[in-house]
């Protein structure tokens, strides 16, 4: 009996190609290409199954033009906002993801940006390689301390749990909102807001981890902004699209927020140029999930959920 064809639309970890080529008739992108949407209806025809990133999107148009051919897309990723869900169901096409593997990856870079925010790492860092430290003073370099403050926290889900636990470790008081509240265990002494007025207006550091919907787009705006104590800190590291850039930069510059941590952005790659000059935002380029052991966690759950696939039974992680 034959093996499924797979496309793998880009470079995967080694040990998850290794795994793959084993078990499926596997097309591989060593080069680690961007595909365009026309390059994935082309491989849809030639292909029974797709393992994408988040970087190839399947809007409507795209996935209207799917060939009848593939039965499944699994997805490297545990956000599926790339994806249009009822077009995908509207073609019977299988569509799964990679959940609670990245979370501790994706929290340890939220508490590196929030720390780095906080203590103004990026522009001491720059200072120092640049050759500019020149003096010290107790005025010097001056930050926020962490020890004890608010954290707000929107969207307890796998992530932001895990976030909620790493900010105990600093003595931090965790408030958060999210769509439903958490049983007791796991709220780990959290104070739960049923509304987002409530959430913002406790936060001394405001961290996202909820996913990009329709309802959430924009969610941090100039009016929700405004809602946060004079000199909070905003960290993201959920999806670009949560966030109005534009007033963002007006609250940077007004002195509402004090800084900004944050691993995605509205337009990816390449982030925002405005950014770059304010020394008050610690920018990454995208990298929550970056670990190598996360990497393989992802590759094989994407695998895991092709396997059960065709082998008759329903994916773990199977959203359509």
């Amino acid at each position: 009996m034959s093996k499924p064809r797979l496309w793998i639309t880009r470079k995967l970890s080694d040990n998850t190609e290794a795994r793959a080529k084993r078990d499926y008739d596997v097309v591989l992108n060593p080069s680690d290409a961007l595909s365009t949407a026309d390059d994935i209806v082309r491989m849809s025809a030639e292909v029974d199954a797709i393992i994408p990133c988040h970087s190839e999107v399947f809007d409507e148009a795209t996935v209207s033009r799917l060939d009848n051919r593939l039965k499944i897309v699994a997805n490297h990723s545990v956000g599926v906002d790339h994806c249009d869900l009822n077009a995908f169901a509207k073609k019977g096409i299988c569509v799964t993801n990679t959940p609670d593997v990245l979370s501790d990856a994706t929290a340890e870079i939220a508490m590196l940006l929030l720390l780095g925010a906080a203590r103004r790492a990026a522009e001491g860092d720059a200072m120092v390689r640049g050759g500019d430290w020149q003096s010290w003073s107790p005025s010097f370099m001056v930050g926020t301390q962490v020890t004890g403050k608010r954290l707000a926290i929107i969207g307890m889900g796998r992530v932001g749990q895990v976030m909620a636990k790493r900010a105990t470790g600093f003595d931090m008081q965790v408030h958060y909102h999210s769509r439903n509240r958490l049983e007791s265990d796991k709220e780990q002494g959290a104070t739960y807001h049923s509304s987002l007025e409530s959430l913002l207006s406790n936060a001394d550091f405001l961290s996202l981890h909820c996913p990009a919907t329709d309802q959430t787009k924009g969610l941090i705006n100039k009016d929700t902004l405004a809602m946060l104590p004079d000199g909070a800190i905003l960290v993201n590291t959920a999806r670009g699209a949560l966030v109005d850039e534009a007033a963002l930069l007006d609250a940077l510059e007004s002195g509402k927020l004090a800084a900004a941590g944050l691993d995605c952005f509205a337009t990816e790659p390449g982030g925002n140029p405005l950014f770059a000059s304010h020394k008050n935002i610690m920018m990454l380029p995208h990298i929550g999930s970056a670990t190598f052991e996360t990497r393989d966690a992802m590759g094989f759950r994407a695998l895991d959920n092709l396997d059960a696939f065709f082998a008759g039974i329903k994916p773990t992680d199977k959203l359509v």
